[in-house]
């Protein structure tokens, strides 16, 4: 197996990873000599693409043939960006963005870029990581897995700390597009993913559109017959860039003056930090709120008290981000490597994949261990062996690889999952949840159901995603991830025969649902894998991205 490397694909910037042979995280630079990329896409021709920088500047001017927070289109199958009579979704989009991380990475280390983790959001459902791993496949990746970002910053942060004792850690990760907001527990050679949750369209774009539309206001009122810088793709773009460029300032700086021209007008408005702060106050509330809400969960599950608040994203530098979760709950945040965290633990990450299957390999091929086994299946002495061998080969020390093969990662689900069933005598659907946010992975539930006929010669299963903040069992509040239909069954059985059905979901998130009726054949079984996606849909989007090649 090469080289994994880790893949933080943002929703404003991205960058890539990979642990250098003195066993360190290091971030690959781009084009331009910077650590993180904008995720940024300028179709600059029918089959031409531009990534980054010099996208994102041509944003201003060429609003409509540029794509600028795609992520948060990811779990929108049906969403599509329209470039020279070309429609793209969003995960051919992210190719590009990937491909160009791979190729600067590549250039960097004179390594071939194959094998890649690529961090999602934690609070992200099925189809946002089947689309990121179609992103990766469009961009000729071997997508080795995918691992939530909290859990990544907390791999970085976990390794960085060897030695330490055991801790109890919240990850406050405020990006461009995303929230999520974590607890963790840290031991020795343990991660374990208490309680989890976040908002995938809440991130510091919004802190740009609020204070967008308070510079707008202010030009308006200095240049009336200007017209609204807002109400055209041009003037819109260029004042989200003027925001960002004043949202960043005054993250050191007390006061920002903006200068902005439009249509002939010419307005330089001031923003003092207070006032910046005070527009924006709502949406941190937001983040508050939910990291209220899931520090009483983590408390449910016998984490009350917090150690160390790790704050990773490039909107967790605001200093209001800090004073506030002071000011809540008398936390004193760490601001940890925020713009890298993530990649960096993807990478740290993609080498425990790494190191694990050589050293699973190197078993197998002894005869040590058979084709379905694991390492957990193998004898100490066998182990260590394999152990040493990969650590020469690698040139790292025995003790380093046995630390990160032995490290365990222990994850929950983020959303509720069930299966559509009738309400009783009536007619009513309701959605009976068989998982629930925040179990523990690997999970196996069995529940029993009964026909709701007699002579019922078939059964439909349909398996849902939670698809609201809260578990609601209102079939339209869940999202059909599969179905299927238990058929073969024979006459004669009579209303209430019991059919079993049985959810098992494993650390890489793959979803077995199996259905068993006493009068079936054999029984139903539904995979849902992340990444899975259509056939069709895979080629269709395939086709198109082999048409486009990147201009540096």
């Amino acid at each position: 197996m090469s080289k994994v490397f880790g893949i933080d694909l943002g929703t404003t910037y991205s960058c890539i990873a990979s642990v250098d042979p003195y066993g360190r995280p290091a971030v690959h630079v781009n084009a331009d000599s910077q650590p993180t990329t904008p995720s940024v896409v300028l179709f600059d021709g029918p089959t031409d693409v531009v990534v980054g920088v010099q996208a994102k500047r041509n944003a201003r001017v060429r609003p409509d043939d540029v794509v600028t927070l795609v992520k948060r289109h990811m779990d929108d199958p049906e969403w599509r960006f329209r470039a020279h009579d070309q429609d793209y979704s969003a995960p051919a989009i992210s190719s590009q963005i990937l491909a160009s991380l791979a190729a600067d990475a590549q250039r960097e280390t004179g390594e071939e870029v194959k094998d890649v983790v690529i961090t999602v959001p934690a609070y992200t459902g099925h189809e946002f990581r089947e689309a990121t791993r179609l992103a990766g496949e469009l961009a000729g990746l071997n997508v080795v897995d995918i691992i939530n970002e909290p859990t990544a910053a907390a791999f970085a942060y976990g390794f960085a700390q060897e030695g330490s004792d055991s801790e109890t850690v919240l990850v406050y990760d405020l990006g461009g597009g995303t929230f999520d907001v974590t607890v963790i527990r840290l031991a020795d050679r343990q991660i374990q993913v208490v309680a989890t949750d976040g908002n995938h369209e809440l991130g510091g774009a919004d802190w740009d559109e609020r204070l967008a539309t308070h510079l707008s206001s202010k030009f308006v009122e200095q240049c009336p017959d200007a017209g609204d810088p807002l109400d055209d793709s041009h003037g819109s773009q260029d004042l989200i860039a003027t925001a960002e460029e004043a949202k960043q300032s005054l993250s050191t700086r007390d006061s920002y003056d903006a200068m902005i021209t439009h249509n002939g007008g010419r307005a330089i408005v001031t923003v003092t930090r207070a006032e910046y702060e005070e527009l924006t106050s709502s949406l941190l509330e937001r983040t508050i709120e939910l990291t209220e809400k899931v520090i009483k969960t983590a408390a449910d599950q016998g984490s009350a008290a917090i150690d160390k608040v790790l704050l990773v994203g490039g909107m967790s530098k605001s200093p209001a981000v800090a004073r506030r979760l002071n000011e809540k709950f008398g936390f004193t945040p760490v601001l940890t490597d925020p713009d890298m965290a993530v990649a960096k633990g993807a990478a740290i990450y993609g080498q425990k994949k790494e190191l694990e299957s050589y050293v699973l390999d190197s078993l197998r091929q002894q005869g040590k261990l058979h084709p379905e086994q694991t390492l957990a299946d193998a004898t100490p002495v066998d182990l260590n062996k394999a152990v040493e061998t990969a650590a020469a080969d690698y040139g790292l020390t025995a003790a380093a690889v046995g630390d990160i093969v032995a490290t365990e990662v222990t994850n929950v689900t983020s959303r509720g999952f069930g299966v559509e069933t009738q309400r009783g005598d009536t007619d009513e659907m309701y959605v009976e949840f068989l998982a629930h946010a925040q179990d523990t992975l690997p999970l196996n539930v069995e529940q029993r159901f009964f026909t709701v006929m007699d002579n019922q010669t078939s059964v439909r299963i349909a398996v849902r995603e939670q698809n609201t903040p809260n578990e609601s069992d209102r079939v339209d509040d869940n999202k059909n991830i599969i179905e299927g239909t238990l058929d073969g069954i024979p006459y004669g059985h009579p209303q209430g025969t019991p059919v079993d059905i049985r959810m098992e979901m494993g650390t890489d998130q793959v979803i077995t649902v199996t259905a068993r009726h006493p009068g079936s054949p054999k029984p139903l079984v539904l995979t849902v894998e992340v990444g899975a996606g259509s056939a069709a849909m895979r080629e269709s989007e395939k086709a198109k991205v082999d048409l486009l090649k990147q201009k540096v």
